[in-house]
């Protein structure tokens, strides 16, 4: 029988609890704090942390009442440890801490990242790497080649604003408010992505070209601000077609550094996962271009692009199943590579194999 964890996610605005039983979700609550920090224009950490104290005690009942389970058929508990704002981090690792200690249960740190991979996992129990991921979030943009599990390799990533950063602050330019990703998607709909040629954000490399998967969105977002200035003295902003233009230009990024990463190395498979997953474009343009190059994409639900505990608690199931376990000493990390899993675990005969390029 597949063994059984409760996972908890507190990295940023979402207090979230699941439980998983293999990659069966018998419970997701999510708790989402975005009402709250709409008035401050973003995410206000001290802010986040309170809201998770209020609310993660009342989520995991939750679960615990819609999985219509017992702490004795709980394996494991697990919670989200880095990399996220380490004050809302510190709620859920101290809320999974304890009851793995009151209920004598084994504790395991999940990464964040690890979690969006294992998203597509849930709805597509059959996947298994090799397979290429395009991780794209609000604090994370990367092309990640999946080996085996726990066994990444980052062969691109952006050197600057992640995808879903870029997303929020053409927002703000754009005065539609946060967050930004669901409402420019939205605004885009009746603009012209033709409108505006924008700059992709190639990445220069010393010996000359460009590199091809590395990704840049600062200076995109740069070019759409000098273009509200030029615009704005005429009167209104075309904010539809500058919207759709900006992010025509985000997906088709990264779609093509996808669609090479796949073909360069050899993989036929496509996951994408964060909360950018979600963009209607992107989730159109990939199955094309996709198509068009003999591979397969597969998308989480939407209900499990953004953040939440269901794709934490089934990451934490593998690592269960793989012998894992982590020190109840294990601390909150605002930074923590992909590549770097292995120091979360004291099971050193089943460490996780990392390696960055």
């Amino acid at each position: 029988m597949p063994s059984t964890v409760l996972a908890i996610e507190t990295s940023c605005d979402e207090t979230a609890v699941a439980i998983a039983q293999g990659r069966t979700i018998l419970a997701s609550i999510v708790t989402s704090q975005i009402i709250t920090h709409q008035r401050y224009g973003g995410v206000v950490p001290e802010v986040a942390s309170r809201e998770h104290v209020s609310a993660v005690g009342e989520a995991i009942a939750q679960a615990l009442d819609a999985a219509n389970i017992g702490w004795a058929e709980i394996d494991a508990v697990a919670a989200t440890c880095a990399p996220g704002l380490v004050g809302a981090l510190m709620v859920g690792l101290t809320a999974a801490k304890t009851l793995a200690m009151v209920h004598g249960k084994p504790f395991l740190g999940i990464h964040h990242l690890e979690g969006h991979i294992y998203a597509s996992y849930i709805d597509k129990p059959s996947l298994a790497p090799p397979f290429l991921c395009l991780l794209v979030s609000g604090g994370h943009t990367s092309f990640i080649q999946v080996r085996g599990a726990s066994d990444y390799v980052i062969l691109g990533k952006t050197r600057d604003d992640a995808a879903g950063e870029a997303f929020d602050k053409v927002a703000r330019l754009l005065g539609l408010g946060y967050p930004g990703g669901p409402v420019i998607d939205k605004v885009a709909q009746s603009g012209n992505p033709k409108a505006f040629p924008l700059p992709e954000g190639k990445i220069s490399l010393p010996e000359g070209g460009f590199h091809p998967y590395d990704a840049s969105f600062s200076g995109l977002k740069t070019a759409v601000l000098r273009l509200i200035e030029k615009l704005k003295p005429a009167g209104d902003l075309p904010v539809a077609d500058i919207a759709a233009s900006f992010q025509a230009t985000v997906v088709r990024a990264l779609v093509k550094r996808a669609i090479a990463c796949a073909q360069d190395h050899h993989l036929t498979t496509i996951v994408v996962g964060g909360g950018v997953a979600a963009n209607s474009r992107l989730r159109e343009q990939l199955q094309i271009a996709a198509a068009a190059n003999g591979l397969t994409v597969i998308f989480p639900p939407m209900k499990y692009c953004t953040d939440n505990a269901a794709m934490i608690a089934c990451a934490a199931v593998a690592q269960f199943e793989a012998g894992r376990r982590s020190p109840l000493t294990l601390s909150a990390q605002s930074k923590l590579a992909l590549t770097e899993i292995s120091q979360l675990y004291t099971d050193t005969n089943h460490r996780a194999k990392a390696e960055s390029i």
